[in-house]
């Protein structure tokens, strides 16, 4: 059935919402979709070839296919093309459906401070965990890590003309100025304002100034306790 594969990226997408996390690229589904579309695509050429009369150029210098086909004469025909051209729009529809919800979760995750090698680490642990060994070690597609890659950039370039203020920070105002956390993955030492402290997995430290914590916190390294 015409657009089943694009109804399962649908469906993905709408898992993707929910999740914290970002799930592997739907490699394999997307390049079916895409397959169906030039299919489809062909389909309707073929239909409408023994109506071709020629070909004309815009103004823009595209070629342009004149046909003569009238769909009161050949209404099977014209059934055909209309079910291939609404398959074509949902399969598109669908395409980039899923796209945009995996773009704002990568959004997402630039403005909570995840860096693509951290990301694809958490996913190589997964996978390990789940005990596949042949799995991709990313669940980012080459094209969604360059353009994680390129976010990140101008993020940093739009935040650096506020030095002086965290953009990425919580918008609001903590309630306790320092807090007891404890640490999730082992981090090593860091640099604080007040000093340097040491971060090891299954460590619990007391009495943390929360602004220095906060990112590491929001990224999945540390756990706030109370």
């Amino acid at each position: 059935m015409y657009a089943e594969q694009a109804n399962k990226l649908v469906l993905d997408a709408k898992r993707i919402e929910k999740l914290p996390h970002l799930p592997p690229y739907a490699a394999t589904t997307v390049r079916a979709v895409t397959k169906e579309v030039r299919d489809l695509d062909r389909e309707v050429s073929n239909l409408l070839a023994p109506y071709n009369t020629g070909s004309t150029q815009s103004s823009d210098g595209t070629q342009i296919k004149s046909s003569a086909f009238n769909p009161a004469d050949d209404p099977a025909t014209a059934c055909a093309l209309l079910v291939n051209h609404l398959s074509m729009r949902r399969n598109k529809r669908c395409l980039l459906a899923y796209h945009r919800v995996r773009t704002d979760k990568l959004e997402e995750m630039c403005w909570s401070g995840v860096d693509v090698a951290d990301l694809q680490a958490a996913s190589r642990r997964s996978t390990l965990r789940a005990g596949n060994q042949n799995a991709a070690t990313s669940s980012l597609s080459a094209e969604e890590e360059q353009y994680m890659h390129q976010y990140s950039d101008l993020l940093a370039a739009y935040k650096g003309q506020w030095t002086d203020i965290d953009l990425t920070g919580s918008p609001e105002p903590p309630r306790d100025i320092f807090i007891d956390v404890r640490v999730l993955q082992d981090v090593g030492e860091v640099q604080t304002e007040y000093g340097s402290i040491t971060l090891t997995k299954n460590s619990q430290l007391n009495n943390v100034r929360q602004s220095d914590v906060e990112r590491l916190i929001q990224q999945g390294y540390l756990q706030k306790l109370g």
